[in-house]
């Protein structure tokens, strides 16, 4: 850990910076040997502050795998259990999450975010009506009385998921908000805190109220004021990026940028940010008073979602990696593939694939596999294959096959295919 002085501008050269924001999201401690239990992986949220959700399922949802990416293979069930998630719903007698170590809210997009921060995220919750989505806020503006009505059923039945509040569908021009009514007054009612996500059921979003939901010392806990709270927003996201520009500082909890840039500034005036100048960046960045220690010796395979690479200005500037997600590309006119992973060796992005779950088979199949410029394929390819036969057994699939597509796809799979022989 290196102490930096407030007010004096320090430069970094690039492996410099890419190894502190490689150590500020945990990358460079070793997985952890023997059984991974809550600690270790209460540990590794801390490195990443939240965990994002999303939907896509073609290999495992993404806010499990930010967690092997940086521990390995542990019990999703343990981590279902400090969100309160599960395969079906709890018992009626039973509250899921009153003891919870994670709530859902949104953080960056929708996240999982350790209970302690709620009370920093108040200040969006009072600002429902004007930073929700459109559709979500006209439906809030039109009709007050569904809000109250769904927020009733909530108080009387809860927990309860959309369908139970079903209405005839609206019919917006998006389609992505073909929604019931009553589901989107649930999401104005979440939003704006009225109403938590008790648990998930299949990953199907159960509602309560927050004195059923939340601890008490969360709910008790005094709310900050808003550039309080923004200010300590912006002081997590940079002990876990390690190095930053005001941007990625703000993206991090999707402050509104006016607002970033102010309190950015205010804490370098008031020393909790040192400015600093970053080999080839053209942006000022910041870092904290305590630089993490650079980490170069690091092996992971990331999902679009993951906080080291879910920005794709900071993931090419960091890293010379300019990463796309294809998922909603036309297949034709993809150029890596579907649900592609960038593949972190040392202190690189060195390789990236595409990859799924193919359940029924017990295979995990990668349809392409991808060198970066410069990296060995000679290198990576071991250390590839050994990353996926971890990710194929975590996932209980009996077998890894390497499809043809792409230039270190032949590599790889006389890697795995020598691999599997040499295990029987």
């Amino acid at each position: 850990m290196r102490t930096v002085g407030a007010g004096t501008e320090i430069e970094l050269s690039a492996a410099e910076a890419r190894g502190a924001a490689l150590a500020a999201q945990g990358m460079g401690r070793p997985r952890p040997n023997g059984r991974i239990n809550a600690r270790h992986l209460r540990r590794a949220i801390d490195d990443v502050g939240l965990l994002q959700l999303d939907s896509v399922n073609i290999l495992c949802r993404s806010h499990y795998m930010s967690l092997f990416s940086r521990l390995g293979p542990y019990r999703r069930a343990t981590l279902d259990r400090l969100a309160s998630h599960a395969d079906t719903a709890p018992g009626p007698a039973k509250r899921a999450g009153r003891d919870r170590a994670l709530f859902e809210y949104w953080g960056h997009e929708a996240s999982l975010l350790p209970v302690e921060l709620q009370p920093l995220l108040r200040w969006r919750m009072a600002r429902a009506e004007k930073l929700t989505y459109k559709p979500v806020r006209r439906l809030a503006a039109e009709k007050p009385e569904l809000l109250e009505s769904v927020l009733r059923t909530v108080r009387e039945r809860g927990p309860i998921c959309a369908a139970d509040v079903a209405t005839p569908l609206r019919k917006p021009k998006n389609p992505w908000f073909n929604w019931s009514e009553g589901k989107i007054a649930l999401d104005y009612l979440f939003f704006a805190g009225s109403v938590c996500a008790a648990h998930r059921v299949r990953f199907e979003r159960h509602y309560d109220l927050p004195e059923r939901v939340l601890p008490e010392a969360v709910l008790d806990a005094p709310t900050p004021a808003e550039d309080e709270a923004q200010r300590k927003l912006l002081l997590i996201a940079a002990a876990r990026l390690g190095v930053a520009t005001e941007a990625d500082l703000g993206d991090y909890f999707r402050l509104p940028r006016a607002e970033s840039k102010a309190r950015v500034a205010e804490l370098v005036d008031a020393g909790a940010l040192t400015p600093a100048r970053v080999e080839g960046w053209s942006a000022p960045a910041y870092v904290t008073a305590r630089l993490p220690t650079p980490a170069h010796e690091a092996r992971a395979l990331l999902t679009p979602f993951d906080p080291l690479v879910w920005s794709r200005p900071r993931t090419e500037r960091l890293f010379g990696f300019r990463y796309r997600i294809e998922i909603y590309t036309p297949a034709a006119k993809r150029v890596h593939g579907y649900y592609v992973l960038p593949f972190l060796l040392g202190d690189r992005l060195v390789a990236r694939i595409d990859v799924k779950s193919d359940r029924q088979a017990g295979v995990l199949r990668v349809l392409g596999a991808f060198a970066e410029p410069g990296a060995n394929p000679g290198a990576v390819a071991p250390e590839l294959a050994d990353e996926l036969r971890l990710l194929a057994g975590w996932l209980e699939l009996e077998q890894v096959s390497v499809a043809s597509k792409g230039d270190l796809a032949g590599k790889l799979a006389k890697t795995v295919a020598a691999a599997a022989q040499g295990r029987r």
